[in-house]
């Protein structure tokens, strides 16, 4: 009968064990988890911010005057175009 119950005992106190380590456990992991889903929605906020920033980097106005003011670029007239004739091409016409 003692045997029996320190059989018992053992399996009682093991399964309170494992009863607490499966407790923490499923805590931990449900912290990670809220964790990993606050990072989510952080991340994808930061996505969306860097979209509409890149937008409006991407204006054809402001790629004008980037383009005018740090490149020294202006816009192509008939003055300053130069044409280019193909001489193999003229001598095989008929």
């Amino acid at each position: 009968m003692l045997r029996l119950n320190l059989i018992l005992l053992l399996a009682v106190m093991g399964s309170a064990i494992f009863l607490v380590h499966s407790q923490y456990e499923s805590r931990r992991l449900f912290t990670e988890l809220d964790r990993s889903v606050s990072e989510s929605r952080r991340l994808a906020t930061e996505s969306q911010r860097l979209e509409v920033e890149k937008r409006a980097q991407a204006t054809p106005l402001r790629v004008e005057t980037m383009a005018r003011e740090q490149l020294k670029m202006h816009s192509a007239t008939p003055a300053i175009t130069q044409y280019v004739q193909d001489n193999a091409r003229l001598e095989t016409a008929p």
